[in-house]
Protein backbone atom coordinates (compact mmCIF):
# COMPACT_ATOMS: atom_id res chain seq x y z
CA UNK A 1 0.00 0.00 0.00
CA UNK A 2 1.68 3.63 -0.79
CA UNK A 3 2.66 5.65 2.04
CA UNK A 4 -0.36 8.75 2.69
CA UNK A 5 0.62 11.05 5.11
CA UNK A 6 -0.94 14.16 6.86
CA UNK A 7 -0.06 18.02 6.14
CA UNK A 8 2.65 18.12 9.72
CA UNK A 9 4.39 15.46 7.96
CA UNK A 10 4.62 16.27 4.35
CA UNK A 11 5.56 20.06 6.01
CA UNK A 12 8.78 18.24 7.43
CA UNK A 13 9.78 16.07 4.58
CA UNK A 14 9.40 18.77 2.61
CA UNK A 15 10.78 21.57 4.61
CA UNK A 16 7.45 23.94 3.64
CA UNK A 17 5.53 25.69 5.95
CA UNK A 18 1.72 24.29 6.88
CA UNK A 19 0.27 27.44 5.54
CA UNK A 20 2.16 27.17 2.24
CA UNK A 21 0.68 23.57 1.54
CA UNK A 22 -2.57 25.12 2.36
CA UNK A 23 -1.96 28.26 0.23
CA UNK A 24 -1.12 25.78 -2.36
CA UNK A 25 -4.61 23.85 -2.37
CA UNK A 26 -6.45 27.22 -2.15
CA UNK A 27 -4.83 28.26 -5.24
CA UNK A 28 -5.87 24.53 -6.52
CA UNK A 29 -1.92 23.94 -7.34
CA UNK A 30 -2.72 20.54 -4.99
CA UNK A 31 -5.76 18.60 -4.21
CA UNK A 32 -5.12 16.32 -0.99
CA UNK A 33 -7.60 13.87 -0.09
CA UNK A 34 -9.77 14.48 3.19
CA UNK A 35 -10.63 12.49 5.89
CA UNK A 36 -14.18 12.37 7.65
CA UNK A 37 -13.20 14.69 9.98
CA UNK A 38 -11.72 17.21 6.54
CA UNK A 39 -8.24 16.28 7.69
CA UNK A 40 -5.46 16.43 4.71
CA UNK A 41 -4.10 13.77 3.23
CA UNK A 42 -1.10 13.79 0.95
CA UNK A 43 -0.45 10.84 -2.02
CA UNK A 44 2.75 10.04 -3.31
CA UNK A 45 1.37 11.59 -6.67
CA UNK A 46 0.72 14.76 -4.44
CA UNK A 47 4.01 14.89 -2.27
CA UNK A 48 5.95 14.36 -5.46
CA UNK A 49 3.98 17.19 -7.11
CA UNK A 50 4.52 19.38 -4.37
CA UNK A 51 8.69 18.97 -4.98
CA UNK A 52 8.21 19.89 -8.40
CA UNK A 53 6.48 23.19 -7.54
CA UNK A 54 9.05 23.53 -4.45
CA UNK A 55 11.98 23.49 -7.20
CA UNK A 56 9.92 25.39 -9.51
CA UNK A 57 9.28 28.06 -6.99
CA UNK A 58 12.79 27.84 -4.99
CA UNK A 59 15.13 27.19 -7.89
CA UNK A 60 13.64 28.55 -11.35
CA UNK A 61 12.15 31.42 -9.54
CA UNK A 62 9.04 31.14 -11.02
CA UNK A 63 5.45 32.69 -9.11
CA UNK A 64 2.90 30.33 -8.24
CA UNK A 65 0.68 32.23 -10.94
CA UNK A 66 3.75 30.76 -13.69
CA UNK A 67 3.52 27.46 -11.96
CA UNK A 68 0.05 27.17 -12.32
CA UNK A 69 -0.06 28.11 -15.84
CA UNK A 70 2.94 25.33 -15.81
CA UNK A 71 1.31 22.57 -14.57
CA UNK A 72 -1.77 23.48 -16.65
CA UNK A 73 0.75 22.35 -19.40
CA UNK A 74 1.86 19.58 -17.75
CA UNK A 75 -1.02 18.32 -17.10
CA UNK A 76 -2.03 18.58 -21.24
CA UNK A 77 1.08 17.21 -22.19
CA UNK A 78 0.63 13.44 -20.21
CA UNK A 79 -3.25 13.91 -21.86
CA UNK A 80 -1.61 14.30 -25.11
CA UNK A 81 1.03 11.17 -24.83
CA UNK A 82 -0.90 8.04 -25.44
CA UNK A 83 -3.04 10.04 -27.91
CA UNK A 84 0.11 10.44 -30.29
CA UNK A 85 1.00 6.41 -30.40
CA UNK A 86 0.69 4.85 -33.68
CA UNK A 87 -2.05 2.68 -31.97
CA UNK A 88 -4.13 5.31 -30.83
CA UNK A 89 -3.97 7.63 -33.74
CA UNK A 90 -5.02 4.68 -35.78
CA UNK A 91 -8.57 3.82 -33.27
CA UNK A 92 -11.71 5.82 -34.34
CA UNK A 93 -12.04 8.89 -33.04
CA UNK A 94 -8.10 9.13 -32.14
CA UNK A 95 -7.06 11.78 -34.23
CA UNK A 96 -9.92 13.97 -33.33
CA UNK A 97 -9.31 13.15 -29.15
CA UNK A 98 -5.66 14.19 -29.85
CA UNK A 99 -6.73 17.96 -32.05
CA UNK A 100 -9.33 18.48 -29.38
CA UNK A 101 -6.25 17.69 -26.68
CA UNK A 102 -3.71 19.95 -28.81
CA UNK A 103 -6.25 22.99 -28.99
CA UNK A 104 -6.57 22.71 -25.58
CA UNK A 105 -2.61 22.78 -24.65
CA UNK A 106 -2.87 26.05 -27.45
CA UNK A 107 -5.68 27.48 -25.52
CA UNK A 108 -3.48 27.23 -22.35
CA UNK A 109 -0.64 28.29 -23.85
CA UNK A 110 -2.00 31.64 -25.59
CA UNK A 111 -1.46 30.46 -29.35
CA UNK A 112 -3.97 31.21 -31.68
Amino acid sequence: MSEILFISTVSRRLGLHPQTLRKYERLGLVRPDRTVGSMRLYSPAEIDRLRFIKRLVEERGINLAGVRHLLSIAESVERIRPLATGAALGRRGGRERLQRELDRLYDVVGLP
